[in-house]
């Protein structure tokens, strides 16, 4: 029988945009970066979310604590993100990253990373423009985000 896995416990119903700790696993702590309310009809563009995904991988794996990063990648619902570090890295400091990153993102201009056909599986599914919108959206959700509202 299939054990039903933690993300499926959360009531999607209530959830809203932030940034959450969605589990911890020995020295690994999975945040999510919830950019859209689930089920609201409001999802990431496939070419946004592709492109946001190689602006903030590049830049999360290219900061200080770059060491600790396990995993940054999308949500398959295209509501947000997830972004599992070790248990090294304060709450606080991973807020300041995705601080950080969504800025970086919500300003990028140039060349994508990591986006010639060499280098990603779907080279041509981008959205710079739409990356950059979402990014800055999220940014003003983070804005308002704390220790204290990790929690679903």
């Amino acid at each position: 029988m299939l054990r039903k896995i933690a993300s499926f416990t959360v009531n999607h119903d209530t959830l809203t945009p932030g940034l959450y700790v969605s589990r911890i696993d020995g020295d690994c702590v999975t945040y999510d970066l919830r950019m859209k309310k689930p089920n609201g009809g409001d999802y990431l563009g496939q070419g946004a979310l592709h492109t946001l995904e190689h602006l903030l991988a590049t830049f999360i794996r290219s900061s200080d604590d770059s060491d600790a990063v396990i995993y940054v990648g999308p949500m398959g619902c295209r509501t947000g993100f997830y972004l599992i570090m070790r248990d090294s890295v304060s709450r606080r400091r991973v807020l300041e990253i995705c601080r950080e990153a969504f800025a970086f993102a919500a300003d990028f201009t140039g060349s994508i990373p990591g986006a010639r056909r060499t280098e990603c599986g779907n080279y041509r599914a981008h959205d710079l423009e739409g990356a950059r919108r979402e990014a800055a959206a999220y940014a003003k959700v983070l804005d308002a985000c704390s220790e204290s509202t990790f929690a679903y």
